[in-house]
């Protein structure tokens, strides 16, 4: 284990609020205490009933959820940081950057989709879209920033404290990307000349800030305060050492996991994959030699949509993308995806499921094995990050993951209803809240929820009035300002109440509300 300087590791633990042991804690370690209150929390529980893309309803399959997915990342990310610290030049460079804790990096893993609503990332869209434009929240939804309102704010672990009451250390790995949606740090990442990674504006021309962030400005307090341990280590903008390796090693989990599963379901297809991938290594020459206009128009004609994906890296990595490293990397995946697993469909046979093991073993183990430390990164990378060639196979199997699974109609017509569902969802929550006559008939955490966003959202009023509105628009005065804190403080508990839910209780309290059963709901609702 490293030593770190004792200025810096008093730190990174002495901004716990509250007593580093308390009696629920089975760990005399701080960090080991945090990693157990994390696996602890019933919001890491639900995570069982959160899907990842698809429900296994009806294969009859063990497919990963949100909560198998967290304890892959942390198993990934603790491998990770084991390899590194194994190798006294990486450890070396880790202390410089405020060092690297295997604890802290595991919590980190498991803590990191805490905030993941119902029905995954369309979910989050969903959610997104109803908190601006019903509720006028500048911060909308995010996953990442409702992970850390967990674990700062309206989580429990006991009385006197908000959240799980987490070190500095473990609650700054979980910024995946450490700044709000609008105002900090400034300058704004989403202003620089190369916006970190999900930093920037999204595509669609919205103007709505930062397609990803991982803090609401009710917890940006918390933020500043887990951060300032490392504020002469890294940059405001760039993630911690122990997040960085999170960050990696959920990218190595996802892209793995999910291709898995879909081969056991059936979705992913030889001869569509192998068609894609052979036709781009055939004819890269001509296909790069196609107009872009041209291309787009023809994206469904074999071998183009993965030579969109290599102009696309270019123009938006093009300190790492390489066209030969690209070509090993597509090679690599027909020989172990296509040849070796998708060649055979998945029959559940021991042979079937023996060669899923391979792949996904000796894949983990390339991956992770990949990955190096680097103390002055791009801004498009962390300091851990996958090495040049693991870096694109990656690329190239998340390719794959989309192009075959998420672009597919059926999933699309899948997805419209879970939309469906969380809006209507919404609005028979907050047309609740707005009856005052069944104010005291409300659920008792929802009622705890809006207190507690109406406490948060009058204080920034008072001290900082520009944090509630887009920029450019005036904070509204009077009886109006009051009517605008009330909507907001609506907005957030519902979006809280109903992003604690599970797929299966967010349909069971639908129906209820809806009137369309005589089931109590309070039956299938835990949280």
């Amino acid at each position: 284990m490293r030593t770190e300087p004792g200025s810096l590791r008093a730190g990174r633990r002495s901004t716990r609020l509250g007593d580093p042991q308390q009696p629920g804690d089975l760990a005399s370690s701080p960090f080991r205490a945090d990693r157990d209150r994390v696996s602890s929390s019933a919001f890491f529980a639900r995570l069982g009933g959160v899907t990842q893309v698809v429900s296994p309803s009806g294969s009859g399959l063990l497919l990963h959820n949100r909560l198998t997915h967290s304890l892959k990342v942390a198993q990934v990310a603790r491998a990770v940081a084991e390899g590194l610290l194994d190798d006294p030049a990486e450890a070396e460079r880790l202390d410089r950057l405020g060092g690297c804790d295997l604890d802290v990096v595991e919590a980190a893993g498991l803590g990191h989709d805490l905030g993941h609503p119902p029905f995954g990332h369309l979910g989050e869209r969903v959610l997104d879209r109803v908190a601006r434009q019903r509720f006028a929240l500048p911060d909308g939804f995010e996953g990442n920033a409702q992970s850390f309102r967990i674990i700062s704010s309206i989580d429990v672990r006991g009385s006197g404290s908000d959240g799980l009451d987490l070190t500095a250390a473990v609650r700054a790995a979980l910024l995946k990307y450490p700044w709000t949606r609008l105002m900090r740090p400034q300058p704004h990442p989403r202003r620089l000349p190369v916006p970190p990674r999900g930093a920037s504006e999204p595509e669609d021309g919205a103007g709505t800030g930062s397609a990803k962030f991982s803090c609401y400005v009710t917890e940006l307090d918390d933020m500043l305060d887990c951060r300032a341990p490392f504020a002469d280590r890294v940059e405001d903008w760039q993630q911690t050492v122990e997040a960085s390796i999170m960050d990696t090693a959920d990218d190595i989990a996802y892209a793995i996991h999910d291709l898995e599963d879909f081969h056991r379901v059936g979705i992913l297809q030889h001869t569509t994959v192998s068609h894609e991938l052979t036709e781009w290594l055939d004819h890269s020459g001509e296909l790069a030699r196609v107009p872009d206009a041209e291309l787009e128009r023809s994206d469904d004609a074999p071998g183009r949509s993965l030579e969109r994906l290599r102009r696309r890296l270019h123009a938006k990595d093009s300190w790492i993308a390489d066209d030969d490293v690209f070509v090993g990397a597509v090679n690599k995946v027909v020989s172990d995806l296509v040849t070796k697993l998708l060649k055979v469909p998945f029959d559940r046979s021991e042979q079937a499921e023996q060669a899923v093991a391979a792949f996904s073993g000796e894949w983990t183990r390339r991956l992770v094995r990949g990955v190096v430390v680097d103390e002055k990164p791009t801004t498009r990378s962390g300091h851990v990050a996958l090495d040049t060639e693991q870096w694109h196979e990656v690329q190239i199997l998340k390719f794959v993951h989309r192009r075959f699974v998420l672009q597919r109609p059926d999933l699309a017509l899948h997805q419209r209803g879970q939309d469906r569902l969380l809006s209507k969802l919404v609005q028979a929550l907050d047309e609740w809240l707005i009856d005052r006559s069944e104010a005291a008939r409300l659920p008792y955490r929802l009622r705890d929820l809006f207190d507690r966003s109406r406490d948060e959202l009058h204080a920034l009023r008072r001290d900082d009035p520009d944090t509630l509105v887009m920029p450019g628009e005036q904070p509204p005065s009077g009886p109006a300002a009051g009517e605008h804190v009330e909507r907001m403080a609506r907005g957030r508990a519902v979006i809280d109440f109903v992003a604690s839910l599970t797929d299966d209780q967010a349909a069971a309290l639908l129906e209820s509300l809806s009137g369309r059963t005589t089931q109590l709901w309070a039956d299938t609702f835990v949280l």
